[in-house]
Formats: C-alpha cells, structure tokens, sequence
C-alpha cells in the first residue's frame, strides 16, 4: 500500500489525534541518523503521556535509525514509468497467471469476503500479488524500526507520527510483535498494511478471535476487503476507471499507474 494515498493520510491522522489528543509531536525532527536517539527519548516521554503501555515503549526503545527506509523512501522510481513499463516491472503477467490459481485454491475464502464486504476475489487478488507476490516476500527492515525513522525524518514526520502511534499501539495490544519484519516504510503483512491502517481496519478474518496480517493470510485479504468498503465500494458494480469502485482502488494507493495495473489485473483475474 503506498503511504501517500488520502486513505493512508486519513488512518494516520485518526492515529494522531486518537492518541495524540489533537496536539503535533514536540519531538525535534531531523535529517539524519544524529539526533535520532535524542527524539526517541522525548517521543518516548510524549507517547508515555498519551497512553502508551511499557510494551509499546520498549519497542520504540530498541529501535535503530533505519538508513534503508531513508534510502527506499528517496528513490521511489517506479510510480513514475508508463503503465506498460510498471506492468512488465512489476510482473503482471505472472501476477494474473498465479492469481487465478489462487481464486480456485481459496475459492471458499474470497466467497465469503465477498458475502461479507462485497468486495470479488479478482481486485483482492491483484493488490495480494503486487505488494508481496501472494506472502512470498513481506519485507526485511523492522517495522517498528522503519516506521519511527520516519517518524522522526523532518520530511513527512506528521504523517509518520501518526503510523508510529498506531504500531506502537498494536505491540501493546498484542498484534505486532516487536521485532516482526516488513517492508521499507514499515508496510505490515500479506498485502502491506501501514501500521495506522492496520490498526483501523484489520479484521479477524479467519475466525480465530485474533488479527493477524502477517500469517494469516484470511485476516490480510478480509482487512484489505474492509478498507475498499470503507474507502466507497459499492457491491456489484465496476471498478475498472470511470466506474464506482474504482476510487475505491484509488484510496488504496496513490500512484495512478498502480491504480490502473490493479484494475487491469483484477478484470482478468475475476474473468
């Protein structure tokens, strides 16, 4: 999921202001690695404050200034090819060949997320194989890590606040471990939720009275299902550009190329 979508922005500020009581970080931000220990500690005192447990806070004080996320957060290249040079750079093809084995493989599965959200298997599908070729690859930087680095980096720090309250949040409640790996902006589990988005529209997708992006897959799909039908789906009707739900597919992700090879790969997925 791309962090720069309204959708993300608004789950990040519902962080914020949920744990933050309306009030921006005091924390001084910074451009590198320097003054990052001095932030975590009076980032430390503010979430303390505004009703971070022990857990959350240990967490945040192992954390280490991720040089990685600052370099993937710098370089983000792709979004600005064509559409066919993002298709064939993401691999697309085989995102739709191995997509319609999954629609048949868990075919109970995206039944009853449609019954339940009335979102079809084939966009789910699409977005599941783009961000992490179906669970193959979740990421390697620590995402309570990477998310606090750009907490504390001075070019998005209010956005990122608000993320890194909600991680913080989840590791207090269970829901993330704090040493669990994802992707470079701290994107969670099986289809790369931000820790904010996580938070607000997780669900326990397979029944066992607990939300888990990163294993369960059933949590991850039904999770991504919610946030389309929070972000305008409509039940049954189109989402290819122009149709309803295709703003839907918008909120998910900024770029428009990543919109449209979604959409693309889901009609032929969904058949």
């Amino acid at each position: 999921m791309a962090f720069a979508g309204r959708a993300a922005l608004l789950a990040a500020s519902f962080c914020a202001s949920l744990l933050t009581a309306g009030h921006a970080s005091a924390a001084q931000c910074g451009n590198n690695a320097g003054g990052f220990e001095n932030w975590k500690a009076q980032f430390s005192r503010e979430a303390a404050s505004r009703g971070i447990g022990q857990r959350g806070l240990n967490a945040l004080a192992n954390t280490r200034y991720a040089s990685k996320t600052i370099a993937a957060d710098r370089g983000q290249k792709s979004f600005k090819l064509t559409l066919k040079s993002f298709m064939q750079k993401r691999g697309s093809n085989a995102i739709v060949s191995r997509g319609k084995g999954m629609k048949k493989k868990y075919a109970r599965l995206f039944a009853n997320i449609e019954q339940r959200y009335g979102v079809p298997a084939g966009p789910l599908i699409a977005i599941w194989g783009m961000e992490t070729g179906f669970g193959g690859f979740l990421g390697n930087q620590n995402i309570v890590s990477a998310v606090a680095t750009l907490a504390y980096d001075c070019r998005r720090s209010e956005f990122f606040t608000g993320h890194l309250y909600g991680a913080l949040t989840m590791v207090d409640r269970g829901m993330l471990n704090p040493n669990a790996k994802g992707a470079a902006h701290g994107e969670i589990g099986q289809t790369q939720f931000l820790p904010g988005n996580a938070l607000r529209y997780g669900v326990d997708g397979d029944g066992n009275g607990r939300v888990d992006m990163i294993r369960s897959q059933a949590d991850a799909l039904a999770s991504t299902a919610n946030f389309l039908r929070a972000h305008g789906w409509q039940r049954g009707a189109g989402y290819q550009p122009g149709q309803p739900n295709f703003r839907a597919i918008q909120g998910w992700n900024a770029a428009s190329v990543y919109q449209q090879a979604i959409a693309i790969m889901a009609k032929e997925i969904d058949g």
